[in-house]
């Protein structure tokens, strides 16, 4: 499998600030955050599935524009994977008729453009032999990590989490893991700010690291813009080489 990253900051500001979404081989999305919108429109129509991680707005952003554009030019409805949860407040909230239209009754509910498949952790979705599973995670609404599975290796994405045993436990219980893409929002100054946000500061982030076994390369991601250097000079502490995650790479497993 192959991923590329769209978009891995936490927050704007610039060509190379695009909000978390990931582009896996050539027909699935990690997140649907800004950096979907510098994909080319034949690129656009060929992906099949999306995979929330939860619905705040860094990572849903480019959801709505992303299935207005390309819902005619699909033979089949974009399908959107997520907690039951995260499909109500999107239902609620955005595919309302109010900021947008409902495009599972586009053009009319037995042909839509779109249509939601709820999914609860520990759920796995298999397409074409490529095993998605939704993992603990432990955030400040619904959420899930995901592990990505090729049969050959596997990729495990954070998704925004604070400190999570569960999702400890899950990670070491792949015994193929690659890479691991672990977000860390927030500056050690700033703890307090990413505890009450269940987001990762470096402490956390290398109290989960210090409970992770195997050799996975480590990449950083969703670093608050202003913060990002202090963040990752702060994280280079301690045996484990961290780096990272940069707009345009790509992660082969």
């Amino acid at each position: 499998m192959r991923l590329e990253v769209l978009g891995c900051s936490g927050g704007i500001g610039g060509s190379q600030s695009r909000t978390t979404s990931f582009l896996v081989d050539d027909d699935i999305l990690i997140d649907c955050g800004t950096g979907v919108g510098d994909l080319p429109l034949e690129v656009l129509r060929r992906i099949d599935h999306v995979f929330l991680t939860h619905v705040h707005l860094d990572h849903i952003a480019a959801l709505p524009l992303l299935v207005d554009t390309v819902g005619e030019l699909r033979a089949s409805p974009l399908v959107v994977h997520a907690l039951g949860e995260s499909i109500a407040a999107l239902q609620a909230h955005i595919f309302n008729w109010q900021i947008w239209p409902d495009f599972t009754a586009i053009p009319d509910r037995e042909r839509p453009f779109m249509r939601f498949s709820p999914l609860q952790v520990g759920d796995s979705v298999e397409l074409d032999g490529r095993c998605i599973t939704a993992l603990p995670a432990r955030h400040t609404i619904p959420s899930v990590a995901y592990g990505l599975d090729s049969g050959h290796g596997q990729l495990v994405f954070s998704g925004d989490t604070a400190y999570c045993e569960e999702l400890i436990d899950a990670i070491n219980a792949c015994p193929q893991l690659r890479h691991l893409i672990l977000e860390t929002a927030f500056a050690e100054d700033q703890q307090a700010l990413a505890s009450a946000s269940r987001h990762l500061c470096p402490s956390s982030a290398h109290a989960m690291l210090d409970r992770i076994g195997g050799a996975p390369r480590v990449h950083v991601s969703h670093l608050k813009p202003g913060a990002s250097l202090r963040i990752m000079e702060e994280l280079h502490v301690g045996g484990r080489i961290l780096r990272r995650l940069g707009q345009g790479d790509v992660l082969e497993f």
